[in-house]
């Protein structure tokens, strides 16, 4: 296919007269007097101030090589050196120029114009804008060969070099590293999260949403995508780490968004806010889905604009923060019982990654145990082992059916962190491994799971379940549990308070627990006739 250069007029390098410009090295020139390439096409962007040089460059040309047609192109710019409208102006001229890609080759002659003019030829090529590769010429060391020089080819393809590729896949392979810290998982399904988050990491600013059950290693992931980026230079800021379920009303305002003086009882000096301690860095907001509506509001604006109001305040601050958020909530269903708002949702659901339960990752159990038996080295500053048969009975009850492992991770984490600590002179034998397994299965099988919890109720609440700490909610669950397995009010008091009720010299268990339904809003009734009517 016919080659056609585009390239900017040399006003200082492309300068010659008399007879002696032949053996003087003139970029546009020698671009065209090369022996084994043919410029059937050059595409000259002039200064109009430099008229009388191009029509002089335009008859050498003509000499030397009668095969290139030369289209002067006026081009101006009134400072060259300025960026912003260099870049805008030869951008316009590549939208409105008629490239046909499929018939001619073309090449960015990047050896002449001004050093802008130069970078902006290349970034306009690598984007291609300009749909070609670029051509840099430069003189030879030997006088002679002065005039026409040599010429190099670049490709930006970056896949068709080597040692570049090669580079760029080290790198690549670091930046996953770190975010399994140096763990080899197996998972495949796990492995391609990683592999798409690393990219998405490194090449965005917006916010990233994490997802998946309590104890999938959420909080731990988002620290590891900051070090990368922190790695990268890509954040000069903190990372900053947020609870959403550990804050309410007032203090959740004054935490996130900072307050004044005065805002309200007991606030005795200002305060910054965790978004502003976030400028510059990442904020982690964990289980998102507890923020309230109103801090959910505020949240979005401060996204959108980065501009907030602390509480309190009339004047407005800004803080330039990536969102990672967290959540082991479906943040849909949260939305349709209006407990999230839509908007917010759209504004951090572009990136979402879920991670998956340790159940669902048995190939990497075991890399992770003996990630765990390290870090239990480390925090006990004593050399932690597991002779063969333990380690081998230990990762057989983990891989299996039998292991719920509902805390996911910190099930892991805790169960070698007792090993370590309970076994003799730092080496863990099969006896240590079967007294976990024992207390791990009285833990799974004593411990209601959170949907457990949610599930009885909800059949009695409602969405009115939701406002209850944990702690509340735990409680009540295994009472309801108590009174559907009871005749009566009474016979149930008696199985609460067996215990309390023989050191009191007067017993009235039906008041006692009539009194504990109402502190939230329920009663006997309620609770046995939603037992009746389930199927």
């Amino acid at each position: 296919m016919p080659n056609v250069a585009i390239g900017f007029l040399g006003t200082t390098l492309d300068r010659g007269a008399g007879a002696e410009r032949w053996t003087r090295w003139r970029p546009t020139v020698a671009l065209c007097q090369q022996d084994d390439l043919v410029i059937d096409r050059l595409e000259l962007l002039v200064s109009p101030r430099a008229q009388t040089l191009a029509d002089a460059i335009v008859e050498d040309i003509a000499l030397i090589s009668p095969e290139t047609k030369v289209r002067i192109w006026p081009f101006e710019v009134p400072d060259m050196w300025d960026f912003e409208a260099m870049y805008s102006a030869l951008h316009d001229w590549a939208r409105a120029y008629p490239f046909q890609p499929e018939v001619e080759d073309y090449l960015v002659h990047i050896t002449t114009g001004t050093h802008v003019a130069q970078i902006v030829s290349f970034l306009l090529t690598e984007t291609r804008h300009l749909p070609g590769k670029l051509i840099q010429t430069s003189p030879t060391k030997r006088v002679r060969d002065a005039a026409p020089g040599r010429y190099d080819i670049i490709d930006l393809d970056l896949d068709r070099y080597d040692k570049i590729a090669q580079r760029f896949a080290r790198e690549h392979q670091e930046g996953e590293s770190l975010l399994k810290s140096g763990i080899a998982t197996r998972n495949a399904a796990f492995n391609h999260l990683i592999e798409q988050l690393e990219r998405v990491a490194l090449r965005t600013r917006d916010p990233i949403l994490l997802t998946g059950p309590t104890g999938a290693g959420k909080s731990q992931l988002a620290q590891r995508i900051y070090d990368l980026k922190s790695k990268r230079r890509q954040v000069t800021g903190e990372f900053v780490e947020l609870n959403c379920a550990t804050l309410h009303g007032t203090s959740a305002m004054s935490a996130l968004f900072g307050h004044v003086k005065g805002a309200f009882t007991g606030a005795t000096t200002d305060r910054r806010g965790l978004l502003r301690a976030a400028d510059g860095g990442v904020l982690f907001l964990d289980e998102i889905g507890e923020l309230g509506l109103d801090e959910q509001a505020m949240l979005l604006r401060a996204l959108e604009e980065k501009r907030f109001l602390p509480f309190g305040s009339d004047r407005e601050v800004t803080s330039r923060f990536q969102l990672f958020a967290g959540t082991h909530k479906d943040l849909v269903d949260e939305v349709a019982a209006g407990r999230f708002r839509e908007d917010l949702l759209a504004r951090i659901n572009l990136w979402t990654f879920r991670l998956p339960g340790l159940k669902d990752r048995t190939e990497d159990i075991a890399p992770n145990f003996e990630y765990e038996v390290e870090r239990a080295a480390e925090r006990t500053g004593e050399r932690v082992t597991f002779n063969r048969a333990a380690r081998e009975r230990f990762l057989e009850f983990a891989t299996s059916p039998q292991a719920e492992w509902r805390a996911n991770f910190r099930d892991l984490n805790a169960a070698v962190v007792r090993m370590a600590t309970l076994c003799r002179g730092g080496r863990v034998v099969r006896t240590d491994v079967e007294e976990e397994i024992a207390r791990l299965e009285r833990n799974w099988s004593c411990a209601p799971t959170e949907s457990d919890v949610e599930q009885t109720l909800a059949e009695v609440m409602g969405a009115r379940f939701r406002d209850l700490d944990r702690f509340d909610a735990v409680q009540l669950a295994e009472v309801m549990a108590v009174c559907r397995a009871s005749q009566t009010l009474a016979d149930a008091g008696r199985r609460l308070f067996a215990v309390s009720r023989t050191k009191k010299r007067i017993t009235n268990d039906s008041d006692r627990l009539r009194k504990y339904l109402l502190k939230f809003d329920l009663t006997w009734d309620q609770i046995t006739r939603s037992a009746a009517t389930r199927p």
